[in-house]
């Protein structure tokens, strides 16, 4: 029998698909494809009809374990300006800008922070705390800027 395309004088003209397909390696590449895939069915099976594992967010609200570190927020009023917050952060995440004993700005970027509560242990006031609020995705980088303290020379520790 004679393809179309094809003559007799082609290496490939009496050639079944099967033989082409061993010659090439394509079969094995085949059967291997099929194993796979008898391997995966089950599981692809299962996933389809039972409920998902993990939590029901975005469409529920999330469900936040027990001692979750999230967001760090300041009580502004307990703030000293001594700096053993920012001294101790691993990740850089806090800063003082001072100006002198009693005009400084403490600055936390939550991009940087590894939320590991070292700032809240090394704080002998009791001025940091996290929350169990998420730090949001945004593409402005100004917004992940947070004061945490402001005592400028405008204000004074009663107003802030």
């Amino acid at each position: 029998m004679a393809y179309i395309g094809a003559s007799s004088t082609s290496p490939d003209a009496g050639d079944t698909v099967d033989r082409k397909l061993k010659r090439t390696g394509m079969r094995a590449a085949l059967v291997q494809g099929v194993k796979a895939l008898a391997y995966l069915l089950p599981d692809l099976l299962r996933a389809l009809v039972q409920r998902p594992e993990t939590g029901q967010f975005p469409f529920a609200p999330p469900q936040i374990p027990e001692g979750y570190r999230g967001r760090v927020q300041a009580h502004p009023e307990r703030c000293r300006g001594c700096g053993l917050c920012v001294r101790d952060c691993p990740a850089f995440a806090l800063e003082l800008h001072r100006e002198n004993r009693d005009t400084f700005r403490l600055v936390y970027y939550p991009a940087r922070c590894a939320f590991c509560g070292q700032c809240e242990i090394s704080c002998p006031f009791g001025v940091l705390y996290q929350t169990h609020a998420f730090v949001r995705g945004t593409e402005d980088l100004d917004r992940l800027t947070v004061r945490l303290v402001d005592r400028s020379a405008s204000t004074t520790p009663e107003e802030s």
